[in-house]
């Protein structure tokens, strides 16, 4: 019983750790990029546009979509490595 616990303590450790890194990533990038650094990323553009509102308007949601497959993708192989995979 005390290794199924220990078992599912680090399989939720590492969920909740990818889901901060995960978090930590979209944060820099939407509110980092696209407000806080706005003014420094003004001078480059991408687009048609400057790359701060880029960042701000799509990028973040960019980040954000790669974010979910990347997040699905380390699931099912903790999954795996956990031993409850539904396969």
């Amino acid at each position: 019983m005390d290794n199924d616990k220990e078992s599912g303590i680090a399989y939720w450790k590492a969920n909740l750790s990818l889901v901060k890194w995960s978090l930590v990533i979209w944060a820099i990038v939407s509110f980092g990029f696209g407000i806080v650094l706005r003014p420094l990323l003004s001078g480059i553009k991408i687009g048609g546009t400057d790359l701060g509102f880029w960042f701000a308007q799509q990028g973040s949601i960019y980040v954000f979509l790669i974010l979910i497959f990347f997040y699905a993708w380390r699931m099912n192989a903790l999954d795996k490595k956990f031993g409850v995979d539904e396969e």
